[in-house]
């Protein structure tokens, strides 16, 4: 599943190809693609959106689309500028879409004729099409003019400003779990996936056991700056490439302990190990990160 970085690499791809573009046509090639709303209101409201920005917000693309539906007549406007004149009405859409597991945004030129693992294409100006693809299509799509329904349980941005070392301290003592699944908990922190979290308790020296209220702030603050640091590597790496669709990664080549089970840690020599903790292959280091009591 792609993770922070790689969602972050394909919107700074995408931005500058889709923003002021307009949707002409959706066509829904698989109805349980669509979260919200049905396919024929999809394909109905999203008709002649222009898309204003790309964002990201944890694992989720929001573009955020006008709202340039109605023609308005204006008499004063028609008198000096005879025509058809468009308003807004009402609170703009979002467009969020979630990868999953295997998903893909593509963008095509030219005429487009979809292909087998197409869940959805949206047709735009310009001769492009914005092309959903998901072969095991657990990915989802919501068009919808309140984000926060979709958004609003997300833990924070783990590279916002606003995220300190001690609110992490003080989210990381309100609840009592062990650390891998807790950084996993997307309504803990916003973004971390399997990759980066074994990665940053690597770097920090902490067990994916260990009790998230047993770290003490100076512990905290490394796990922060851990965090911090293989998501920023990650971004700068475009992402890591290993066994799904996302093209183009290299921070693969920089792992330290995920999917290097047997091989030596690169701090001590020690072979990685992996575990499973909560349903997820875990890897780590015993002797860089030892388990308090072993």
């Amino acid at each position: 599943m792609p993770e922070l970085p790689e969602v972050e690499t394909i919107v700074r791809a995408l931005r500058p190809t889709l923003v002021g573009k307009t949707i002409l046509s959706a066509d829904v090639l698989w109805a349980r693609t669509l979260a919200t709303p049905s396919p024929s209101a999809f394909v109905k409201r999203i008709k002649g959106q222009q898309i204003e920005t790309i964002s990201r917000r944890a694992k989720f693309f929001n573009l955020q689309l006008s709202t340039l539906r109605e023609p308005h007549l204006c008499l004063p406007v028609l008198a000096a500028r005879p025509g058809r004149h468009w308003r807004r009405q009402g609170k703009p859409f979002n467009l969020l879409i979630h990868l999953r597991m295997s998903g893909d945004l593509l963008v095509k030129e030219g005429a487009y004729t979809p292909e087998k693992h197409n869940r959805l294409v949206l047709t735009l100006s310009d001769d492009l099409s914005l092309v959903f693809n998901d072969p095991r299509k657990f990915g989802r799509v919501w068009l919808t003019a309140n984000p926060d329904e979709v958004l609003g349980d997300l833990g924070p941005e783990p590279l916002d400003p606003s995220f300190t070392p001690q609110a992490f301290y003080e989210r990381l003592h309100g609840r009592r779990r062990q650390l891998k699944t807790l950084l996993l908990d997307q309504t803990f922190i916003a973004g971390l996936g399997n990759i980066y979290t074994d990665e940053a308790l690597h770097m920090a020296r902490l067990h994916p056991l260990a009790q998230s209220d047993s770290v003490t702030p100076e512990r905290a603050e490394g796990l922060w700056r851990a965090v911090r640091a293989v998501l920023e590597e990650g971004i700068r790496s475009n992402g890591a490439s290993i066994d799904w669709v996302y093209r183009g990664g290299e921070f693969q080549n920089h792992f330290r302990v995920y999917g290097r089970d047997g091989e030596p840690c690169p701090v001590c020599g020690t072979k990685v190990e992996r575990v499973v903790i909560g349903q997820r292959g875990t890897h780590f280091c015993p002797r860089c990160q030892p388990l308090k009591g072993d």
